[in-house]
């Protein structure tokens, strides 16, 4: 039984009769959510899938991720994506379906292999980003939420950009808003996967994209044979050209007040060739390339310590955070700032993303914000996401 002490009989008696029982029952009690988030990152390295419980009471949040892996590619499917904006209309469609039902081939193993069965309420999933030119309007997501949601025979929540970008908005980053209500000890956040990107908490939260990485990185370490430079070996072992860095530092982007967000092209084809071309050996273009994205992130981050002086902390997320020599460079480019770089368990550093997805799937479900204007620069903060129903009646 439901008691509202505190409250007259009459006010108990009208509270009842215009709430629902369920939205009583959440007042209350808070609430559980069981969800899926699912990850395709512009590094190419896999699907990405984190079973997480979500528990609201108060309007405080907390989580705990039960089950998580990282499904690769097969190289065939690393091709096909790769070349997706290559393809005519028709041939993108049918991916966009063909891939959709992929997804949800591998979220059902995921279930099988993790004896998930009847536990899952809710699947989220951002899909692999292809096209993004949020100055027309547009964002191109591969992953069709009617193919996964019925291969899963669950709810399925997808196109989380999508709302934002025709409100005026970059459309990224969209993982702020879990930042803001999962992880209340830091004021900075960096995720480094193919684009590194940065978050700043505050009364205003702002984020934006920084710039290319593991994308970048990860070409780089395909020339001589490597899928990447694990540890930042190789990057360790080169040295800094810098003329090529001083080419790196000026590109336009970077000039850009935010909200600003990059397309994986920015990294293949602006970037890239710059490093390529310079005929320097891979393991200096490494070096130069860690190195410039240490002295951006402290570009992008020094107004922001002027205003508020002190210590700060910044979490490291992504699969960047693994490269040691990498986070060797960004502690002691940064330590000039004051900025404390923390690095969580691998668990975290992995998952963040796809936990964030999840958590954006719940606030869907809710019907609650889920993308902040003050990150993204559209006309307001946005409830964002279409939901597709799976389960049979």
């Amino acid at each position: 039984m439901i008691r509202l002490p505190c409250l007259s009989y009459s006010i108990r008696k009208l509270f009842f009769v215009i709430c629902p029982a369920n939205l009583i029952f959440k007042i209350l009690t808070g609430m559980v959510y069981k969800v899926i988030g699912l990850m395709s990152g512009s590094s190419l390295d896999g699907l990405d899938i984190a079973f997480v419980e979500f528990h609201e009471n108060g309007g405080k949040w907390g989580f705990q991720i039960l089950k998580a892996d990282c499904y690769p590619y097969t190289p065939e499917w690393v091709q096909r994506l790769k070349n997706a904006t290559g393809l005519s209309a028709l041939d993108y469609l049918l991916l966009h379906t063909e891939y959709g039902h992929y997804i949800g081939r591998e979220v059902n193993r995921f279930i099988e292999e993790n004896g998930l069965h009847y536990q899952v309420s809710l699947i989220a999933s951002h899909g692999h980003t292809t096209f993004h030119l949020p100055s027309k309007g547009m964002t191109g997501v591969l992953g069709d939420g009617a193919a996964i949601a019925a291969e899963t025979h669950l709810p399925v929540v997808t196109d989380l950009r999508a709302l934002d970008v025709a409100l005026g908005g970059q459309g990224a980053p969209i993982v702020p808003i879990g930042e803001k209500l999962l992880f209340t000890d830091y004021d900075y956040f960096l995720n480094i996967g193919g684009i590194a990107n940065v978050s700043v908490s505050g009364e205003k939260y702002i984020a934006f994209d920084v710039c290319a990485a593991n994308r970048v990185l990860n070409m780089l370490a395909n020339l001589v044979g490597k899928d990447y430079d694990e540890d930042g070996r190789m990057a360790a072992n080169g040295m800094v050209h810098q003329n090529v860095l001083d080419a790196l530092d000026s590109l336009d982007y970077y000039k850009l007040p935010y909200p600003k967000s990059l397309a994986n092209d920015f990294g293949t084809d602006t970037v890239f060739p710059i490093l390529h071309r310079s005929g320097i050996p891979v393991a200096d273009a490494l070096r130069t390339y860690s190195e410039h994205i240490a002295i951006q992130l402290k570009n992008s981050l020094e107004s922001f310590s002027k205003q508020k002086p002190g210590k700060r902390k910044m979490l490291v997320t992504g699969g960047g955070a693994l490269n040691s020599f990498l986070i060797d460079r960004m502690r002691e480019v940064l330590g000039t700032l004051d900025i404390e770089v923390a690095v969580p368990g691998k668990e975290l550093v992995n998952y963040k993303e796809a936990l964030i997805m999840a958590f954006i799937g719940v606030l869907r479900w809710r019907q609650e914000y889920n993308v902040l204007s003050s990150v993204t620069g559209a006309a307001r903060d946005s409830i964002s996401g279409a939901l597709w129903t799976g389960q049979e009646e």
